[in-house]
This record gives structure tokens, sequence and C-alpha cells, in this order.
């Protein structure tokens, strides 16, 4: 077979990357390797890994270079991992942490800026394979997350998780044993307490947390309101049944376009016809630790003073 479709074969298997050794394997010489990198016919992704394709150098690719470049028994952990399972509740980080285990970080193939490399050892149950890509399942990568990050974070993770059904309330159950005698494990078993799947995002899961923290908890999560004849007239995010009050969640990826926009309106309407408040709130609003609680307080204040 001729080198170059070796090569693109090899390629087509790693999202368009292949390894040096790979790229000398196929019959490249390195002088010849070189000056493919040199004339930007080959761009370099990670230390001896290159995109051979025309591909955009994506946030996957970068992932799948640093692997790559470590060898087989790197994989993807923490918050690189809930990224691959499409786990939300995080900052966004342009880092990349992978787990190698007994491996000192000295050389230029460890030390590559954006990766962070981590020491933990897995056994091979707990590791998965996305699409070829290696990394933490998703109970364990929870399972060290929330140990390393704060309350808000840790909730919106253990809640995107149970939301996606990549874990359930039964696979948590086996978290405080996973985690005991671990550092950040008290903490950890009091954020598994707050988790709660119905949560559609991290947006809904910090408004409910303020609203928690602020006394005025939502009594229900997820409230169907239907009119007298069992109509849906709309579904809220976050609901106190009593003074008919609920709070939705604006995500821009989900209420930005204009047929979200015309639709929350129209649902708005209906709500509002039917004797509900409805309030709003955005992800700004959830870093001031008094507004959503305030707020919703005095909607229930109101609403008490109606009906009175």
């Amino acid at each position: 077979m001729e080198r170059g479709e070796m090569l693109r074969r090899v390629a087509r298997g790693q999202d368009g990357l292949v390894t040096r050794a790979q790229a000398v394997g196929a019959g490249f010489t390195r002088h010849e390797i070189d000056n493919l990198v040199k004339f930007g016919r080959w761009m370099p992704l990670a230390w001896s890994v290159y995109l051979v394709s025309d591909a955009e150098p994506s946030r996957r690719r970068l992932i799948r270079a640093a692997q790559l470049s470590l060898g087989p028994p790197a994989h993807a952990v923490l918050g690189t991992a809930a990224e691959l399972h499409g786990i939300g509740g995080l900052p966004p980080s342009g880092e990349i942490h992978l787990a190698l285990p007994g491996v000192a970080a000295k050389s230029d193939r460890v030390r590559q800026p954006g990766l962070v490399l981590h020491q933990l050892e897995h056994p091979a149950s707990a590791i998965v394979s996305l699409g070829g890509l290696r990394a933490t399942g998703p109970l364990r990568t929870v399972t060290e997350v929330i140990l390393r990050v704060d309350r808000y974070p840790a909730v919106c993770v253990l809640d995107s998780a149970l939301n996606r059904a990549l874990v359930s309330e039964e696979e948590l159950l086996a978290v405080p044993r996973l985690i005991r005698g671990r550092r950040g494990a008290v903490a950890a078993r009091s954020y598994l307490a707050e988790a709660d799947g119905r949560a559609q995002s991290p947006l809904e899961t910090r408004a409910r947390l303020r609203c928690v923290d602020g006394k005025v908890p939502p009594d229900i999560l997820q409230l169907a309101v239907r009119d007298d004849d069992g109509c849906l007239l709309g579904v809220g995010d976050l609901g106190w049944r009593g003074p008919r009050v609920i709070a939705e969640a604006d995500g821009r990826a989900a209420h930005d376009t204009p047929g979200a926009v015309f639709a929350d309106r129209r649902r708005q309407n209906r709500l509002v016809n039917a004797g509900w408040t409805v309030l709003r709130f955005t992800w700004a609003d959830t870093l001031r630790p008094d507004y959503i609680p305030w707020t919703v307080r005095q909607a229930i204040r109101a609403a008490a003073r109606d009906r009175s």
C-alpha cells in the first residue's frame, strides 16, 4: 500500500491525527515530517502529534492529540472527562486534564502547554471509550470532580449527570463509600444530598440553590401547569404552588433564537392569564446571592396580598 494512503487510513481513525512514530512506520523519514510541518502541510497539535487533514483543530482533536502524545495509558479525567461525556456545570477551561499513572512530569512529552497531568490510578473497569477517546466513566468522573470543586459547580455537575441519565440515583449511593477518607469528602457528601436530576441546565441548578440559600426553596421543579380542561399551559423550571409563582431560568442557548423568544412570550401570557406570576432569571442574576431569593419573596408576598 502506498505510504500516503496508509497514513490517511491511520488518520481517519484518529480524527485526522497521526503521531510521528506512525508516520515513520508508514515510510516517512524524520526529515520529510519536519518539512511537512515547516511548510504548513501538517499542523502540530501536541508533542510529536500532527493534524494531517484540512480540518480545524477542534477541542476534541486537541484532547485526542494530547492522549496520543502520552500513549495508550493516558485518559481524560475531571473536567475534561466531564466535557467529553457532555456533563455540564463546570466553568469553561482551555486546560486538558489527563491521567497518566506512574509518570513524573519532566519530559517534553508530558510538559505541554494547556495540559494538566494527574497521577491518578484507575482500574480498567473505570475507564470507557468515547468515540476512541479514553476517559473515566460518568460515575467515576462526577465522584472525582465533586471532591475538588465548590458547592455550586459540584451540584450542577451532579444534576447534569442525573438529568442526562449518565448516572442514576442508585449509583450515587455508592459515592460516599468511594470517597471515604479522601480530602473534600465531607463537603462532597453534602453536595450529593442536594442533587436533583429534574434540573435541565446548570442555570436552573444555580437558581434553585440561590433560592435554597435565601430561605425560599421551590416546592417543585418542572411544574406542569394545566387549565381546567387539562390542557398544558406551560412548564415552569421552579415552582411555588401555593402562591402560584413560577421562575424560569433563561439560558442563552435555549432562549435567544427568535422562535424561542416568541414561544416563551406566548407561554408566559398563558400562565399569567391563568393567575400565575412568572419570573425570569439569567446567569448574571445567579452571581448575586441576594437578588433571586429577594425577587421570589417579593412575588410571594404580592400574591398573598392579592388573595387577602
